[in-house]
């Protein structure tokens, strides 16, 4: 007789969803990733400006030039600023996830434990079952011989 636990489909549904919670924190730090690569590009970017802008002061530049690089230079100081705020946001989303992929995985060994003491308990079973038949098969036989 094999073993069929009774709650395999729950067992199962948790360990999809523990997979879908893997994924989905694999996004987040997907995410978070791209988020942080944009504003190292960001940075370089106002970098190699201020540089430009000082190279540019050195010279004989005209004044509206200058005024355009800074403009710029501001316009990249909101665009990092905006992306820290992403950063930040896109942190906490991977706090999030995290935290719901514990529980899905706590929640995931919960169901295998539990199937793992019915299986336990079923092999009990069966090895009682499969002692008490050899007991009264040796008893069959030992009545047979004193007849």
């Amino acid at each position: 007789m094999r073993f069929h636990y009774t709650f395999q489909k729950v067992v199962d549904l948790k360990a999809n969803e523990k997979t879908q919670a893997e994924w989905m924190l694999s996004s987040a730090l997907g995410e978070l990733q791209a988020q942080e690569k944009c504003l190292e590009d960001l940075l370089e970017q106002r970098r190699g400006l201020m540089l430009a802008l000082q190279h540019a002061a050195e010279q004989k530049t005209p004044m509206s030039k200058l005024r355009e690089m800074q403009d710029y230079v501001d316009y990249l100081d909101h665009c990092i600023a905006r992306k820290h705020s992403d950063i930040s946001r896109a942190h906490i989303e991977v706090r999030h996830k995290q935290d719901h992929l514990s529980t899905k995985v706590l929640d995931e060994k919960v169901w295998l434990k539990a199937k793992d003491k019915a299986q336990t308990a079923f092999q009990q079973s069966m090895i009682l079952r499969e002692q008490n038949e050899l007991d009264e098969m040796a008893t069959v036989r030992f009545a047979m011989k004193s007849l």
